[in-house]
């Protein structure tokens, strides 16, 4: 049964300021979002869509890649957590990260587009985003339809670890319980469903599924 996601919400919102330091990021998740990175092949000059972007764990990895003439926009409904985005991104003078408050689920492309003049994305990453909607394929569709024909897209979320891993199942289901998602939403077939030259990654004793691929 997938968990409450307002419960899920109110935690993020509660969490934000903290987040980055209680989310296990550094031993357990970074992985899942430097592998994300990578597989999409940011170019400078890319703009690139940020699904769920919360405090901004991605937008350091992102704006590396694409310097000073790409355009970050992130994407999150979480106004707290947007917050400690943009503080990432003042603290880094960036003066191309976009934050955009809006519901994944219900956001349109033009909306989306709009923060970059109408321009379509090159590159859309979403990592631990879409198991915490109540309709990931609603969030991911919105993101392909706002991107151009070739771009690519990056899925890192979660599962139960399997092998020698499964020791440590009961600690997967409980982080992701706390935390709102899913662990049976399996969010990264949707890149296997809708895009082609699909790469695939498994860290973490299979706890992290990484996809990637590129829209046809």
């Amino acid at each position: 049964m997938a968990p409450d996601k307002f419960l899920g919400q109110t935690k993020y919102t509660m969490s934000a300021r903290v987040y980055d330091a209680i989310s296990a990021e550094w031993p357990v998740y970074r992985a899942g979002r430097i592998a994300a990175v990578e597989m999409l092949r940011i170019q400078p000059g890319m703009k690139v869509l940020d699904i769920g972007c919360g405090t901004g764990l991605n937008l350091p990895l992102v704006t590396r890649k694409i310097g000073p003439h790409g355009v970050y926009v992130g994407l999150d409904r979480s106004p707290e957590m947007l917050e400690q985005a943009q503080r990432k991104a003042s603290r880094q003078e960036l003066s191309n990260v976009s934050l955009l408050e809006a519901d994944a689920m219900e956001v349109t492309s033009d909306e989306l587009t709009h923060a970059i003049d109408g321009a379509a994305f090159d590159a859309v990453i979403a990592t631990y985003a879409l198991s915490l909607m109540r309709e990931p394929r609603a969030g991911f569709e919105v993101a392909v339809a706002a991107s151009r024909s070739g771009a690519r897209i990056a899925v890192a979320d979660m599962q139960l670890p399997n092998g020698l891993a499964r020791v440590f199942a009961p600690l997967a289901r409980l982080a992701c319980y706390l935390g709102g998602a899913d662990i049976t939403a399996r969010p990264w077939t949707l890149v296997e469903e809708r895009c082609v030259d699909v790469e695939a990654a498994s860290l973490r004793g299979g706890h992290i599924q990484v996809r990637a691929g590129r829209v046809d």
